[in-house]
């Protein structure tokens, strides 16, 4: 396995990674029919704008790869909260793998590797946002010391609501 800073061309295996992971994820969460109708093709435009915005050390996506192919990512930038300072508090906007790679100890890495990155980058502290009723996800987090900060928000752009809560930690 192998963790690297991505670049344009993987933008199509992140829009997949993303789809994919979001399907296994997310079930029971939100709508199936919104799960169903997910598709790489209409991500991958968000996802090559993104990566060309890339300002490393300060902003940019992580990828993990085993044997040659993306099989999850860390999408990293200085917070989007108005209630922060971006320059001491980076965000961690989104880490995704492959349902397949879940519980083998790459999203592990891969969370140490952003942290590590973020550290670098000179940020002091890091939050993320995480659906509220995605208890898996919140004990991975946790079990990686993290720790929610009591913020909230609401959010209905998909066409049904979702309540995420935001986690913190502190940076070494």
């Amino acid at each position: 396995m192998r963790i690297r800073q991505a670049t344009g061309a993987d933008a199509p295996a992140i829009a997949a990674v993303h789809v994919r992971s979001w399907q296994a994820a997310y079930q029971g969460l939100v709508p199936q029919d919104y799960l169903d109708d997910l598709d790489p093709a209409r991500r991958l435009p968000g996802w090559e704008r993104l990566l060309a915005e890339t300002a490393w050390p300060r902003k940019g996506v992580l990828v993990a790869e085993t044997e040659g192919n993306v099989v999850g990512f860390a999408g990293l930038t200085p917070t989007r909260d108005d209630d922060e300072d971006p320059a001491s508090v980076a965000e961690i906007t989104t880490i995704y793998l492959t349902p397949e790679t879940w519980g083998r100890g790459i999203g592990k890495d891969l969370m140490n590797a952003a942290l590590g990155a973020l550290t670098g980058a000179g940020y002091r502290q890091a939050t993320l946002w995480v659906l509220d009723t995605n208890v898996r996800a919140r004990r991975f987090y946790e079990a990686a010391g993290w720790h929610g900060d009591g913020a909230i928000k609401r959010d209905a752009t998909r066409g049904f609501p979702l309540t995420e809560v935001r986690y913190r930690r502190l940076l070494m």
